[in-house]
């Protein structure tokens, strides 16, 4: 009986079967034949030593070690990671970076090449545009030199680019905006330069950002609107002078050894997120943001060797992760909070370098600081307005200012100025300047409402008063000492158990705002000593218990027991020689705040 011949059907699938199985067999051997080139170009120190053309078909199964990595998927090499971690080996003399991605060239599904510390030198080829499905690069830690290469644009996958550790130099080019999927850029410790382009601000799914140890200048450009960012490193190099414009969404913010100027951006105590802020050795001036050490993430803060100035609290809360802190030569006054005292050995906190009172680091005396940030010169950022145009921020100091307006822009409150009489000096307070308004606490100081005698002008160091200190020098603000109530808050009569006699006036917040939004007004009351100035001796926050948002302020100034004005030039009728001696102290006393003269 003759056999029945086989489906053509089946045939079909046999023959099917066999061809795509030679076909795969004949790919993985072209592959593997790339590999061993490779591998003899690269001279793996590990892994592969025993490897020749005989064993080149198994590839894909070769034991991953620390040195060696090769992934396959359904036959074909998808990644390559090498490592040389003890520096075992060198790359032979003719070695050719224009033979290894030739051979490279050969594995069309390769998304992952990382080769690091291999000794590789010379730039990298145009031929590394041939590896369109390349994903991530990672040429790290070797001698490679010359421009990025524009090739890089051609590969549409590209998300990671790492070149650390190597020679390359040019500018960072401009075209890398248009590698839209790029997730992930590292330029760490090369000799690259120029300014930084614009088109980064076009990499909008860029998680991390890597540029520090090149020689970069200029003005970082904007990168408000990259939401994804979360690592930003661009320490050592010479960018500046602004603080740049980023996305809250941080995590990390390294800006260390830069030409950064002015102050901190206003939002940057909102990143939420943020867990590592290191703007160090910098040229910062103006306040420091005292509400970042309690940040809720917060792990890591180095604002040291700037200018700023502020003045820090013995009750200051700190976020609950921060275990690094340093705040060392800068012009920082107050009490080192309790937070960041010693106690806790897993938290390093240093302080050097200021004019804290209750430090146990080297200080500098309270006048250090002072004179310092008064010789400062702050320049606020511009800010953006609402309207048509951008609201101007008057740029001054203390010492450099040149109109009262700009000093009210500033936020300075209570403006008192002392005058003189034939036998008694007198000086005047500049009331109406305190507003309950957070962006304006100290600021419109136009009337004179008020005027107490002159005393010494050996005061105490300003401080930070507690409440019951309050309550008890006043009998829990009795209506007994009230000594005046305006549409601004009351003011009372305050005497302390040493017997010395304050003025406190009682302000209530509008609106609910953290500490951080008045620190830098109180800061700024402080520095208002002279000799014919009422001076501010302390202050006081209180605070609302279901969020720590503070809900009062108490100001403690010198008590000196006289009318107004207005009462001496009408009840006791001063001469003329009197008057004038009391309009120019009052001068005066306007000329230091405009000058700090």
């Amino acid at each position: 009986m003759a056999k029945k011949p086989l489906p053509i059907s089946l045939v079909l699938v046999f023959f099917t079967v066999f061809m795509q199985t030679r076909l795969s067999n004949q790919l993985q051997e072209s592959q593997a034949q790339a590999f061993f080139i490779i591998q003899q170009i690269l001279n793996f120190p590990r892994g592969l030593n025993s490897l020749d053309q005989r064993q080149i078909i198994d590839v894909c199964n070769i034991e991953p070690t620390p040195y060696l990595t090769v992934v396959c998927y359904e036959e074909n090499i998808t990644q390559i990671h090498t490592s040389w971690l003890d520096r075992y080996g060198a790359v032979p003399g003719n070695f050719s970076m224009e033979a290894l991605f030739e051979a490279f060239s050969a594995l069309p599904n390769l998304k992952v090449l990382s080769l690091v510390s291999q000794g590789l030198w010379g730039p990298i080829p145009s031929t590394i545009g041939n590896l369109t499905s390349l994903e991530i690069l990672n040429l790290s830690s070797n001698y490679l030199n010359g421009t990025i290469p524009v090739e890089l644009l051609a590969l549409k996958n590209l998300q990671t680019i790492i070149l650390d550790h190597n020679n390359f130099s040019g500018y960072l080019p401009s075209w890398i905006g248009s590698v839209s999927g790029l997730t992930a850029l590292s330029l760490k410790n090369n000799s690259l330069n120029g300014s930084l382009p614009n088109s980064l601000s076009r990499l909008e799914d860029l998680r991390i950002l890597q540029l520090s140890m090149n020689h970069f200048y200029g003005e970082v450009p904007d990168l408000s609107n990259l939401t994804n960012l979360q690592v930003l490193d661009l320490g050592y190099n010479f960018l500046g002078p602004k603080f740049p414009a980023l996305h809250n969404t941080l995590v990390t913010l390294i800006l260390r050894k830069n030409k950064l100027r002015f102050g901190l951006t206003e939002n940057l105590t909102s990143f939420y997120q943020l867990q590592k802020l290191d703007v160090s050795s910098n040229e910062f001036v103006g306040p420091f943001p005292i509400s970042l050490l309690s940040l809720p993430l917060i792990g890591y803060l180095n604002i040291a060797g700037n200018k700023f100035h502020g003045m820090l609290l013995d009750n200051m809360t700190c976020g609950a992760h921060l275990g690094f802190v340093d705040l060392s030569s800068n012009y920082l006054t107050g009490d080192l909070p309790s937070c960041l005292k010693p106690g806790n050995e897993s938290k390093i906190v240093q302080y050097r370098g200021n004019c804290l009172t209750n430090a146990d680091q080297r200080q500098h005396p309270y006048r250090f600081c002072h004179n310092e940030a008064l010789a400062v010169k702050i320049v606020p950022h511009k800010r953006k307005g609402k309207g048509s145009g951008s609201k101007v921020v008057v740029a001054m100091s203390i010492v450099g200012a040149t109109s009262l307006a700009g000093l009210m822009v500033l936020g300075v409150g209570l403006l008192f100025s002392r005058h003189a009489f034939k036998k008694t000096r007198t000086r005047v307070i500049l009331e109406k300047a305190i507003t309950t308004n957070p962006s304006r606490l100290f600021a419109d100081a136009r009337e004179i409402c008020q005027m107490v005698k002159l005393g010494p002008l050996g005061l105490p160091a300003y401080r930070n008063f507690l409440l019951d200190e309050l309550k008890e020098a006043t009998a829990n603000f009795s209506r007994a000492n009230l000594i005046g109530e305006g549409s601004y808050g009351p003011v009372y009569k305050g005497r302390f158990s040493n017997d010395s006699l304050v003025a406190i006036r009682s302000l209530k917040m509008r609106k609910r705002r953290g500490i951080q939004a008045y620190t830098q007004h109180v800061e700024l009351l402080s520095k208002l000593r002279h000799t014919h100035l009422v001076s501010a001796l302390g202050h006081c926050f209180e605070y609302n218990t279901e969020d720590s948002t503070v809900s009062r302020i108490y100001l403690v100034f010198e008590y000196i027991p006289s009318g107004t004005l207005r009462d001496f030039i009408s009840r006791r009728r001063p001469t003329w020689l009197q008057r004038m001696t009391t309009a120019i102290e009052v001068a005066k006393g306007i000329q230091f705040l405009q000058t700090g003269i």
